[in-house]
């Protein structure tokens, strides 16, 4: 991922936190920052889906 710099280093950060977020980094992140118990990290993983399947329903109709 690459933010070019040109003269407002504060506007870059902003640029490279908004292209993180949404890419889902942070998120990743933030999970891999301490150790998931293999069934919570599947809970989460169908709790994941279900919800992009239901933002996926709502956009069809």
């Amino acid at each position: 991922m690459v933010v070019e710099v040109q003269g407002n280093l504060e506007k870059a950060l902003k640029v490279l936190k908004k292209k993180m977020q949404l890419d889902g980094l942070q998120r990743e992140l933030k999970h891999r920052r301490f150790y998931e118990k293999p069934s919570v990290k599947r809970r989460r993983k169908m709790q994941d889906a279900e919800r992009r399947r239901r933002k996926a329903k709502r956009r069809r109709r």
